[in-house]
């Protein structure tokens, strides 16, 4: 009887195993990529390469302001590069990004920072601080404020910036508007790009194991750091996906020790009944029956 036991959970194991790795992807692919339209608007992936923090800016309140302000050496920085005055995808990108963030139960300025950087040289920290107010109050969590950053710049801070983390844009003169790319940029407490998640939606399943990744443990639980053993991320989905080689060691971890739990409980009922079995002898010796001062 043990036997066949030990048969089931050694099946169960394999089928664990092997439905790890049949697994489809946890996220489909997404549709949300933007496809190259002008030549030259691309975004060129620096990940490893760690962005100059001295690079001034002007903050929504007009005043100056260096990057390394916003890097704390722990907390990771979430980068997306927008023009305030564009008439559709930027506004789309930031409505759908302050929706994730409202899925999110991590508050910015807490957990981590959000800089959201004009590459509009002409646009001003007034308004600036109107799109704050405006994505701030649409968020619902006021206690964002201390860590959502809205900032603008010469032309030259901007150029520093959209050279050293790949971004890639133009000036369309017939539409009067700016050709780009939509992504968020993730760095490290640092400086270091660690991720970019592309596209309009980027959903909470995938903005959060980002910064997991970006913080190198520092933010998160010991469920997150699973996830992260458990799923990588899959530039061809643009999101995170089952690591079938992960799970299935993952798998075979839990087959171990469900087998090793399965024998100690049948050792010890198995001791259980022995002794039992010896007692039961030992009585039929002629020993007093407990409770009477007769044999048996």
């Amino acid at each position: 009887m043990h036997l066949r036991y030990f048969h089931i959970l050694l099946l169960l194991g394999c089928l664990l195993a092997g439905s790890a790795y049949w697994a489809e992807p946890a996220h489909a692919q997404r549709s949300g990529q933007n496809p190259e339209v002008f030549e030259g608007v691309d975004m060129d992936e620096q990940l490893g390469e760690t962005i100059p923090t001295d690079i001034v800016f002007h903050d929504e309140t007009g005043a100056d302001v260096t990057l390394d302000a916003y890097f704390d050496g722990e907390k990771p920085v979430v980068l997306n590069l927008v023009y305030h005055n564009c008439t559709m995808l930027c506004n789309v990108v930031l409505d759908s990004f302050t929706k994730t963030l409202a899925d999110l139960d991590w508050v910015p300025g807490e957990e981590f920072e959000i800089l959201t950087v004009s590459f509009n040289a002409i646009e001003t920290a007034d308004l600036a601080r109107r799109q704050k107010e405006r994505y701030v109050q649409q968020l619902g969590k006021p206690e964002a404020a201390t860590g959502w950053h809205f900032l603008t710049g010469t032309e030259a801070s901007i150029e520093r910036l959209t050279e050293a983390v790949g971004f890639k844009y133009r000036w369309i003169e017939a539409q009067q508007e700016f050709a780009h790319p939509a992504a968020l940029i993730f760095l490290s407490g640092n400086g270091k790009i660690t991720r970019y998640l592309y596209g309009v939606d980027v959903p909470a399943s995938d903005l959060r194991p980002a910064l997991v990744e970006a913080s190198e443990g520092t933010v998160g639980t010991p469920l997150d750091q699973i996830f992260l053993f458990c799923y990588h991320y899959d530039p061809q989905a643009n999101s995170y996906v089952a690591n079938a080689t992960n799970l299935m060691r993952l798998g075979g971890v839990l087959t171990v020790l469900a087998l090793g739990l399965m024998l100690v409980f049948f050792w010890r009922r198995e001791g259980r009944e022995q002794r039992s079995e010896n007692g039961k002898w030992e009585l039929g010796k002629g020993d007093p029956i407990p409770g009477s001062s007769l044999p048996q």
